[in-house]
């Protein structure tokens, strides 16, 4: 069965940045494949195209450039947030505010963004809202694991349900992928 609009695909990949050489940032095991349901835009489309028809057991390479992938990094996703934002229980949470460090943020409407605290200054902090991948070229390396038909309920879902011996679907730490 080939890889087409609607199969539940399982693949065991490498990823790096920067090309073939770059750093390895993911690898990902048959034991435990990263499964989805093709077609369902849920993967950057330059991910899937490059996937599209192969079959269990076709090895996999491909680069996608930062525009196939998540896009090119943009300025305007530093965003300058008063250090004031960042006091908890009347002090700065220093802890918290490292360079680097992943950290969520809540607007006035009550939205969650996630960002990186990109630099500390004196009165503001600067996050970085831009995916974390962007900007960079992603390589892929991999194997086709299995393909099968979804089931209605996973069509109807969005996703693939993997049953476990503690219940099923969330039952075993995330139990659905």
């Amino acid at each position: 069965m080939n890889i087409s609009k609607n199969k539940v695909v399982s693949l065991s990949y490498e990823l790096r940045v920067d090309g073939k050489d770059g750093k390895i940032i993911e690898n990902v095991g048959i034991d435990n494949p990263f499964t989805f349901i093709f077609g369902t835009n849920s993967l950057v489309p330059g991910f899937e195209r490059n996937i599209e028809n192969k079959k269990t057991g076709d090895h996999f390479e491909f680069l996608l450039g930062c525009e196939e992938a998540y896009g090119p990094a943009h300025e305007d996703e530093l965003v300058e947030i008063p250090i004031t934002a960042f006091v908890v229980d009347g002090e700065i949470d220093n802890e918290m505010l490292v360079e680097g460090n992943p950290i969520s943020v809540t607007d006035s409407n009550g939205r969650c963004f996630n960002g990186i605290v990109d630099e500390i200054k004196t009165d503001t902090v600067v996050i970085d809202f831009n995916h974390p991948l962007a900007g960079d070229d992603l390589y892929f390396t991999g194997t086709v694991v299995d393909v099968r038909e979804a089931t209605s309920e996973e069509l109807q879902r969005g996703h693939v349900y993997t049953n476990c011996s503690s219940g099923g679907c969330g039952g075993c730490g995330g139990g659905c992928n």
